[in-house]
């Protein structure tokens, strides 16, 4: 079930992929690489989908996406370009290709709505004033808040600070859209609310749209192809489909895809649990090989079963 990189390989020029991960490799000064060589391919147009569980490496994958990071070995390349080994002044003309919207939101709480979202224009563009505020009423509806333009970011809810920031990566009209964690934080409903939007903008724009979630239920709403990794390296590419088909089996599975298994149902036990139970903490920590302690409760029952 091990997905192989190679197949993602468009044909034809006209199908160049937006992005292309090449043998990525980062280390943070420790041993264990936080990357252990991640290739893979995202197409024009697709909405592809990042997961895997806390420390996997996909949110330092974003990061050398979007060219916060340089990595040790390997290489990214952003429609066509290659990023890594670019000069800041070169990052920041690409960056404008694409747009991001953080996990915060992150807009500035002195700015209202109208102003975080002009912004970028206002700093990247010299697009006379009244254009601009045509442009930021487009994009601000498209996310339904036009009618709030003139709200500070403490004057609304959480999933509206979200379509906000939507909104902003959106104002360059970018041909990538990265998300971080997009549904973090919301209730059910917003969540939904944010997956259909995402659905319908990619449909409208034709973006690119790179999505980084371990919320199951949104990356099976969103996603043309998905990704798994596990320990800074890819588990499983595929579409959307096959993971469906793999979340629903019964029975024994090797290792890898019952850890995939379990990981997309959320089972409480499984290979997942199981390694983890079965790593040792000093040697987690600190890299040294100690004896096994026998596993027990942290605190004793006092009543009979």
């Amino acid at each position: 079930m091990t997905g192989d990189p190679d197949r993602l390989e468009p044909t034809g020029s006209d199908d160049a992929p937006a992005i292309v991960v090449h043998d990525l490799v980062q280390r943070f000064g420790g041993v264990r690489p936080v990357l252990a060589g991640i290739s893979l391919h995202v197409r024009r147009g697709e909405t592809i989908v990042i997961m895997g569980g806390s420390g996997c490496g996909k949110s330092t994958l974003l990061r050398h996406m979007i060219g916060s990071l340089t990595p040790d070995e390997g290489y990214i390349e952003l429609l066509g370009r290659r990023i890594t080994g670019m000069s800041e002044a070169q990052l920041n003309e690409i960056r404008k290709s694409f747009g991001i919207l953080f996990q915060s939101g992150a807009l500035f709480n002195s700015m209202t709505l109208h102003d975080n979202i002009a912004l970028p224009l206002t700093e990247h563009t010299d697009l006379p004033a009244s254009t601009i505020d045509i442009m930021v009423k487009i994009k601000l509806e498209m996310v339904g808040l036009r009618e709030h333009a003139d709200k500070f970011p403490s004057q609304i809810s959480g999933g509206m600070k979200k379509r906000a920031g939507l909104a902003r990566a959106l104002a360059m009209d970018p041909q990538i859209l990265f998300y971080d964690e997009p549904s973090a934080g919301l209730d059910p409903v917003t969540s939904a609310e944010i997956d259909q939007l995402i659905i319908g903008l990619s449909r409208q724009l034709g973006v690119t749209s790179v999505v980084v979630t371990h919320e199951m239920d949104s990356a099976f709403a969103i996603a043309d192809r998905m990704v798994m990794l596990d320990k800074g390296r890819v588990l499983k590419i595929g579409p959307r489909l096959e993971f469906e088909e793999l979340r629903a089996m019964e029975g024994e599975l090797d290792e890898t895809s019952g850890l995939i298994r379990q990981f997309l149902r959320g089972d409480p036990h499984g290979p997942l649990t199981e390694r983890k139970q079965s790593s040792n903490y000093a040697e987690d920590l600190l890299g040294l090989v100690a004896p096994q302690i026998a596993s027990r409760p942290a605190v004793t029952p006092t009543r009979g079963a």
